[in-house]
């Protein structure tokens, strides 16, 4: 499939008689203007077919825009056509440690450095980058290639921006060697904008935003054309919290590079930025021009679940297909996160495939345990949801033995539900049995659900300390463990209820609370024989709800032998 785009490429460029020189697209890859510079490369190699060169620096273009299939196929095609050029050798052990292959990239290495007899500082810098631009990085063997680069070209600044981004992966606390060592790349060549903006970019990372701003707008100022720079500022105010400036930057990034991979850089900013649908329209966008990236479908993926089924009824099912055709592209050697299985079975989960589901959760949470809290939610929340309260209380109290304190509002009254629930059922299933000794062995084994319904509860009060439903449902714990009101408990939390509720709530979004509240205190008074404040609690319900059925038989009992109203 890529050699028959390769073909298609290379005929389609042709006859554009369109050439440029080797560094002016070399320029415009650093710009990240990669189709531009991709119609230089075509046109170069039309020019010199055989010019090993061509191909290494065409492959750049793809590697750098994360394109690693089209990058494999240039490197190779050079070392084709040019066996004694280095560089494609280097370039080639770049795509080697990219798939997780790193004794063979080792061989493709020490083939470069062979044959440039380690006397080419562009072979040495090339492969110092390849060290730490995958996710096998090696910072000490980055570092070594560098510095003997600088002893054969010392006046060559990008040693020392590859020697600044090296030093910053291996001691990622000190920026202060890193700093240094940009700052020599400036002293070399002050109109850098690649060292400037790789300084910035550390103070970024040190979240001192202000000077990466600064530094963002003086490479900005040296070239206004300069697209990283309004990329790297996008991103920054996104950090920031700033989204519309942040946006407002990606727009202009656009204005210089509105090729398709730059797209996909701005649907993901739109994803990080929230904007789900505006993003899942870049990447339909994106699918009609055929781009081609692995990490399209893992973010759509994410888009779609994110977005849910509000706007599109079938975003859960897109979302799946996606996923699905993430991993499936990937293959499996790719280093996947733990949010890939976590998505998948969430998404897998929303279609209905629950059980499937919780198989991707639990590899979520064995390839990352930082996310286990968040995975145990989604599963138990998603239960709850299906009304399997034996699986939902059980996913809580698991990230409640791995952290007590990370359960929040949702989660508490969802496991508080869970346990009231399942007492009920119990008790329910109870009510027809004609063997006393047995019915009340099963009532007592629902009692211990509804204690802990009640202690969730009390959780979600010190969470939440101000809203009536959470008060309610400590009231309903209560009662239920105690039907004849010998106690207090229940009276405490229904008289909480009647104490947040504002006046003007209490026949609108609490209505039916406040009402539950009364009827309940009504009754408390009525058994412990206390008329006047019966009277009172019946008399607020009917104020509240004239038709209340209970109010009315409280004030005119049914006569015995009659049918109540």
């Amino acid at each position: 499939m890529k050699k028959t785009i390769y073909i298609a490429s290379i005929a389609l460029f042709t006859g554009s008689g369109f050439a440029q020189t080797l560094q002016e697209a070399i320029n415009k890859t650093e710009n990240e203007r990669y189709d531009n510079a991709a119609s230089d490369f075509f046109s170069l190699i039309k020019k010199e077919p055989a010019k090993g060169e061509n191909y290494f620096y065409f492959g750049e273009n793809y590697f750098k825009r994360g394109d690693i299939d089209s990058a494999n196929i240039m490197y190779s095609k050079g070392v084709e056509l040019n066996a004694t050029n280095p560089l494609n050798y280097v370039g080639l052990g770049k795509v080697f440690l990219s798939k997780n292959n790193v004794n063979d990239a080792k061989t493709q290495f020490f083939k470069a450095a062979s044959i440039a007899q380690n006397k080419n500082a562009e072979v040495m810098r090339r492969t110092a980058e390849a060290w730490i631009t995958t996710d096998n990085k090696n910072p000490d063997e980055a570092i070594n290639q560098i510095n003997n680069a600088i002893k054969l070209d010392p006046k060559n600044p990008e040693n020392y921006i590859i020697l600044g981004d090296a030093q910053l992966e291996k001691t990622p606390a000190d920026g202060g060697p890193a700093i240094k060592s940009y700052k020599m790349a400036g002293t070399l060549n002050p109109k850098s904008t690649k060292g400037i903006l790789s300084e910035g970019k550390l103070y970024k990372r040190g979240r001192n935003y202000q000077l990466a701003l600064d530094k963002y707008k003086e490479a900005e100022a040296i070239d206004a054309t300069y697209a990283p720079a309004y990329r790297e500022k996008a991103e920054l105010y996104f950090l920031a919290g700033q989204n519309a400036k942040s946006i407002e930057n990606w727009k202009k990034y656009l204005e210089l590079n509105n090729s398709a991979y730059a797209r996909y850089r701005f649907m993901s900013a739109l994803y990080k930025n929230k904007q789900y649908a505006e993003a899942i329209t870049e990447y339909e966008n994106l699918k009609k021009s055929n781009f081609n990236n692995i990490y399209l479908e893992r973010i759509a993926a994410q888009c779609y679940y994110e977005m849910g089924d509000k706007t599109d009824k079938d975003a859960y099912n897109k979302g799946l297909k996606s996923i699905e055709d993430f991993f499936q592209k990937a293959g499996p050697n790719f280093k996947y996160l733990g949010t890939d299985y976590k998505y998948k079975g969430l998404l897998l989960m929303k279609t209905g495939k629950d059980s499937l589901g919780i198989l991707e959760m639990d590899k979520a949470i064995k390839l990352d345990t930082a996310i286990a809290g968040e995975v145990y939610s989604e599963i138990a929340n998603s239960a709850y949801k299906a009304k399997k309260y034996d699986k939902a209380i059980s996913y809580y109290e698991k990230k409640f033995a791995k952290d007590p304190k990370s359960l929040n509002n949702n989660d508490w009254f969802n496991l508080g539900r869970a346990y009231y629930y399942t007492a009920e059922t119990i008790k329910n299933g109870v009510a027809n049995l004609k063997d006393a000794k047995i019915k009340a062995q099963k009532e007592a084994d629902a009692r211990p659900f509804y204690v802990k319904a009640d202690t969730a509860f009390s959780y979600l009060v010190r969470l939440n300390p101000s809203w009536p439903l959470a008060y309610t449902w400590r009231g309903r714990a209560n009662f239920s463990q105690d039907l004849k009101a010998e106690k207090d408990l229940a009276k405490q939390q229904y008289e909480k209820v009647l104490s947040v509720v504002k006046p003007e709530e209490k026949t609108t979004t609490y209505k039916s609370n406040v009402i539950e509240a009364l009827e309940y205190l009504g009754y408390y008074y009525v058994t412990h024989k206390d008329k006047a404040k019966a009277d009172e609690m019946w008399n607020a319900v009917k104020e509240i709800d004239p038709a209340n059925e209970k109010a009315k038989n409280y004030f005119a009992p049914p006569k015995p032998g009659s049918k109540p109203n």
